[in-house]
């Protein structure tokens, strides 16, 4: 077996150990030849006549880390699909057929495929290791556990959590896994093998009952309580996603089938639902954001660059405290807070220990890692402590002078290689450098709020920067979690610049006499997790008029924000943190402020059909996203996507603005944009929209060659969280972020 990538050796014992090792990988996946080897195994190991066979990776960090996704691709037809699903169902009742005992010995990641091959086996045993997670997160790829995975699952651990785990994609510690049954046992790792060898001298499995509480074991017993869990699931699973992704209403079904169906019937719901699923558009957009970040780690990589081992945080703010929080928790290194008050560096690492007490509660940190962490964080008034500091992020409020008096700050303060950083969402880089005397150093590091959530990072570097800093920059953003883009320094950069006029149509829509619950929820329909208005209440109605002059000016009258809007701010009405906006708000809920009308001069007179409502806001932002690529904002339709998805929540199962336009086809979106210009000019589809439309051109021309990858790395999305703080909330920490050139 020199090409199989299992490897077999049996003791003196007879109990067979089987070392899972793909050749040339950092991971193991489960691969087309996958079934073949395992067959191939499985005889062999008859034919010796062993007593019990343990699974065990010769990977350092991962079990069988998922299946390889770009085995998908090489389904062309439904009909494809079905069989890799019905090949791999049919690899493990294989080995639940045989007369001595499978236990799995995992270590690391057991995800997706690789934790349904463990499910096919008698015995699981577990390391008590932190890189140990157990999970089936198909459905943040658009799918459904495909081997089995919907019908093992809900036996072992019961209706309710398996449907949890599954509808999120929720990857289980060592220690979960042993309480809720997953596993057999959770044992140190320098006895995993050890344990796993007596468990396969234990004989057959017997069938156990999965182990829950009284009122779980009454509902999951009977039909009427079962029909209560997949209702519920169902109607939670519509109010989270809107009906946009069927994934999750497949995997209700296929467990659903597990439960009220034979054995035969309920496999076949599983495959057939897995193939429909593979051939969706929505699973298709979903794996191509997934391929398009994984693509995206290789570029800007140097490994040569020096690493960023210590950082400091100017602005003790919520985007200073969120900033300082991902450095110090993510990327693990020491982070030094500056700010004017002692009370600002206090929030700011109250801020992190509220974060950290919550894991601590929920057992997911010791109190020791709890305490070592927040060690890493640390506060000053003046800039002690910032001599061997290697990056130093500003976030304060929008000030050039105040910024410009940082750089000068951080170039006499620390060394000369020290990167300075700024958080800023409009200024551009090169006015924040221009006095710098090492401009080398300066670039921008745009985050979004809250920061610990939110997973894009915009990188801006302005024609002085170097490359090396960019690396190091690049670098860094990753270790603390994020996916960063480098953008090109002009106004607005990426992101704002795109979202600007699609709140200023809403804005528009709104004083055209549409009614703001009408607009937010022809948003939230088409895709996006919260709609225009109701997200500027969340931003800051204050922040929105601050940066739009801006950008008016460097780009012109289409982002001109209305005047109206001034009443707003004047009246004290700056969205949430003040407690009414478009909306009130109190502890629980929100409304409609029905005030607001009258303040603006409106009487609520709806024309407009939800459809159109959103086709108008999205058209202005798919019509500055090519702007932007033409321009060199970005460096492809791919970045445009990935900034859209993950900065402002344009909705996934789209793909992202470009993919979008390219499952539209630039005719219809260049032809709605010219009947919209008809009564408003600001419509009008820019040059490159139009010339697409007329040869009939895509933005994606080709399907590249995409690397082997696993379902651990499968976190494109969760399509089910909806996170309502896309974009910095500046002005609502102010107070505290407010630095001085004093210090």
């Amino acid at each position: 077996m020199t090409d199989s990538v299992f490897s077999l050796s049996v003791a003196d014992d007879g109990v067979a150990v089987v070392t899972i090792d793909v050749p040339g990988e950092k991971m193991n996946t489960l691969r087309s030849s996958f079934a073949e080897d395992l067959k191939t195994l499985l005889k062999d190991a008859q034919a010796q006549a062993v007593k019990g066979m343990v699974f065990i990776s010769g990977k350092s960090d991962n079990f069988i880390a998922g299946a390889d996704i770009k085995m998908l691709d090489s389904a062309n037809s439904r009909e494809d699909a079905l069989a890799l699903s019905e090949m791999c169902q049919q690899a493990f009742f294989d080995m639940k057929k045989l007369p001595f005992p499978t236990v799995s010995a995992i270590h690391g990641a057991a995800l997706g495929g690789g934790l349904e091959f463990a499910l096919a086996c008698d015995y699981r045993v577990c390391s008590d290791s932190d890189i140990t997670k157990l999970g089936l997160p198909e459905v943040q790829l658009g799918l459904l556990p495909g081997g089995g995975g919907t019908q093992r699952l809900p036996k072992l651990v019961g209706l309710q959590k398996a449907l949890e785990w599954m509808l999120t994609g929720k990857q289980v510690r060592a220690k979960q896994a042993k309480k809720t049954g997953l596993v057999n046992d959770c044992v140190p790792h320098s006895v995993l093998l050890d344990v796993a060898k007596e468990f396969a001298l234990k004989g057959k499995a017997k069938v156990t009952k999965p182990k829950l509480d009284r009122l779980s074991q009454l509902l999951e017993s009977n039909p009427f309580g079962r029909n209560i869990i997949f209702k519920k699931a169902q109607e939670n699973v519509l109010k989270k996603t809107g009906g946009h992704y069927p994934a999750p209403l497949a995997i209700i079904k296929a467990v659903r089938a597990s439960v009220e169906l034979d054995q035969l019937k309920a496999y076949k719901t599983e495959a057939e639902g897995f193939a429909t699923l593979v051939m969706s558009d929505e699973s298709k957009a979903l794996r191509g954001i997934f391929f398009a970040t994984t693509e995206m780690k290789k570029e800007w990589r140097n490994d040569d660059a020096p690493a960023i081992a210590k950082a400091a945080v100017l602005g003790g703010g919520l985007m200073g405290a969120g900033i300082a929080h991902v450095s110090a928790v993510k990327a693990g290194v020491p982070v030094r807070i500056k700010d004017v008050a002692e009370k600002g560096i206090s929030n700011a690492m109250n801020y992190s220990y509220k974060i950290l007490d919550k894991k601590q509660k929920r057992r997911i940190l010791s109190k020791a890692d709890l305490q070592q962490t927040m060690n890493r964080i640390t506060g000053t008034t003046d800039y002690s402590g910032f001599k061997h500091i290697d990056i130093v992020i500003e976030a304060v409020f929008e000030d050039l002078a105040l910024k410009q008096g940082m750089v000068a700050d951080v170039e006499r303060e620390c060394q000369d290689n020290t990167i300075f950083a700024s958080n800023t969402s409009s200024l551009p880089i090169a006015q924040i450098a221009a006095d710098a005397a090492r401009p080398e150093n300066v670039i921008g590091l745009h985050y979004f709020s809250p920061v610990e959530k939110m997973p894009l990072v915009e990188i801006i570097p302005h024609a002085g920067t170097s490359e090396e800093t960019i690396a190091r920059v690049v670098n860094f953003a990753r270790k603390q979690g994020k996916t960063p883009i480098v953008v090109k320094d002009m106004a607005g950069f990426y992101v704002n610049r795109i979202l600007a006029p699609y709140v200023n149509e809403a804005a528009n829509l709104l004083l055209a006499g549409e009614p703001i619950e009408k607009i937010d929820q022809a948003l939230v329909e088409f895709g996006f997790p919260v709609g225009p208005l109701a997200l500027l209440d969340e931003v800051g109605i204050d922040i929105g008029s601050k940066i739009a002059p801006i950008l008016e000016k460097e780009l012109g009258e289409r982002f001109k924000a209305p005047d109206a809007f001034n009443r707003l701010i004047d009246s004290k009405r700056l969205g949430r943190k003040t407690g009414r906006g478009f909306y009130l708000y109190d502890k629980k809920d929100k409304k409609v402020d029905e005030s607001v009308y009258e303040l603006l001069g409106v009487t609520p007179s709806p024309r407009l059909n939800k459809s159109e409502i959103a086709k108008r806001c999205v058209a202005q932002m798919l019509n500055e996203a090519v702007r932007c690529l033409d321009d060199g904002i970005i460096a492809s339709p791919r970045d445009g996507d990935i900034g859209a998805i993950f900065g402002i929540g344009f909705p996934p199962f789209l793909g992202g603005p470009f993919s979008y336009m390219d499952k539209l086809g630039a005719a219809q979106v260049s032809s709605e944009m010219a009947t919209f210009a008809n009564y408003n000019p600001i419509f009008t589809p820019c040059d490159t929209l139009k010339a697409m439309a007329e040869k009939g051109g895509r933005f994606y021309q080709a399907e590249s060659e995409e690397p082997a990858v696993a379902e651990a790395e499968a976190k494109p999305v969760d399509p089910v969280e909806v996170t309502k703080e896309v974009v910095e909330d500046e002005q609502a920490s102010e107070e505290a972020d407010k630095e001085t050139t004093k210090s």
